[in-house]
């Protein structure tokens, strides 16, 4: 193999450059990235880029929080970049990339890596705004500190860090959320509710159980009707309702899933030889939560860049399953939320460490008499010893057991 291509270059992108080159891959490598920038980290662009803390002097684009490597670290992957550029298109029988401008590029090995972007809210009103880019974080920055008082709609993780990091700015805030309680689709709502209490004494005014009906006004929002028939006045909107992933241009070319995402077998490999996908827009099975999964994390990008570099490189015989136990992480009010496993959907609940009235806990989550997921709030040594759990199938009953004192 002499020629490999990565589309997309995000974490999962430049970290796939980087373990190709670790595991000795010395031929030609193209990383083709559709933002003009070089490849930065998504996560601080919630916290960090928008209250200015740890981020230092200058603008966004330079600043060490949201680097994923020191540039001479980049430079020394020996990369053909190409900012600016987008795929459009793949040609499996050629092995060919399709480029926005018109050109192509080969590849004996593909992997994919576009991931998703900001699903926008049905309006054309100036001041809302979604936050997946470098861009976009610079301009809720400056909308937050112009108004002091915005209207977050969604409250996964991206609107409950946008709330939590505008009130640390002394903004006034609203989290609407359609769902009875934030990040409803990995949090039981036992737990949830924990959270909507930890906004609430932050200041934030929560709205549960009502969607967004209407953004209202005369050129830019002037306020948001809810479904619930109230509305909030703003000047400034930041909708968390989460994203699109980008695999149109691989529609006809590899065997997509009705979400859109890129099915792959379990060793991250797509539907034609040498390729491989990774990060937001991958969906494989998983033998220990009984079907298939898609994760949108950070830690996941990196560590299926690892696994889909070493399988792509590797003799048949030696590839390896990727079996990952998922791991998330939230920051919002200088507490540290995590998740390790599957939290949701879940028929058990048990704190087994701390309490939820102290803010300081850690949680088990099951389903079907198995353990499926551990959540923390300020306990990070604590929930990160039961990661062993999660690497093989274990009861309800041996998880209890294992927490007992």
């Amino acid at each position: 193999m002499r020629n490999i291509v990565i589309a997309g270059a995000g974490t999962a992108g430049l970290r796939t450059a980087a373990a190709l080159r670790e595991r000795g891959f010395g031929g030609r490598l193209t990383l083709v990235g559709e933002e003009a920038h070089r490849p930065y980290s998504r996560p601080p662009l919630s916290k960090e880029a928008l209250t200015g803390v740890g981020l230092g002097e200058g603008p966004l684009a330079g600043n060490r929080a949201l680097r994923l490597l020191e540039d001479a670290e980049i430079d020394a992957l020996d990369l053909d970049f190409l900012p600016g550029t987008r795929a459009v298109g793949l040609d499996t029988a050629s092995r060919t990339v399709r480029l926005d401008d018109g050109g192509g590029i080969p590849y004996d090995g593909l992997v994919v890596a576009t991931g998703a972007r900001a699903r926008r809210p049905d309006t054309a009103l100036a001041g809302v705004h979604v936050l997946r880019t470098l861009e976009d974080a610079e301009a809720v920055r400056a909308r937050i500190a112009e108004h002091g008082r915005l209207v977050v709609v969604g409250a996964g993780f991206v609107g409950a860090e946008v709330a939590a990091s505008a009130r640390a700015l002394g903004a006034e805030v609203t989290l609407v959320e359609a769902a009875p309680t934030p990040l409803t689709r990995v949090v039981h709502p036992r737990l949830g509710s924990v959270l909507t209490e930890l906004h609430r004494e932050n200041g934030v005014d929560v709205r549960l159980g009502t969607g967004v009906r209407a953004y209202e006004g005369s050129g830019r929002v002037e306020r948001v009707r809810l479904a619930d028939g109230g509305a909030v006045e703003t000047p400034l909107v930041v909708a968390g309702i989460g994203v699109d992933l980008n695999t149109e241009w691989l529609r006809g070319s590899l065997d997509l899933m009705p979400d859109g995402s890129v099915r792959c077998d379990e060793y991250s490999a797509a539907s034609a030889p040498g390729v491989y996908a990774v990060g937001d827009l991958a969906n494989w099975p998983h033998p220990r939560y009984g079907g298939r999964v898609r994760l949108e994390h950070w830690t996941n990008a990196g560590e299926q860049a690892a696994a889909a570099a070493h399988n792509l490189l590797a003799d048949p015989r030696d590839r390896r399953p990727f079996t990952p136990v998922p791991y998330f992480w939230s920051d919002q009010y200088k507490m540290k939320i995590q998740l390790l496993g599957q939290g949701a959907p879940a028929d058990e609940v048990a704190i087994v460490h701390g309490s939820a009235e102290d803010r300081k806990f850690v949680a088990f989550l099951g389903r079907g008499g198995m353990l499926t997921g551990v959540l923390g709030l300020r306990s990070t040594p604590r929930t990160m010893r039961y990661r062993g759990l999660l690497e093989r199938p274990t009861t309800w009953e041996e998880a209890l057991a294992a927490a007992a004192p």
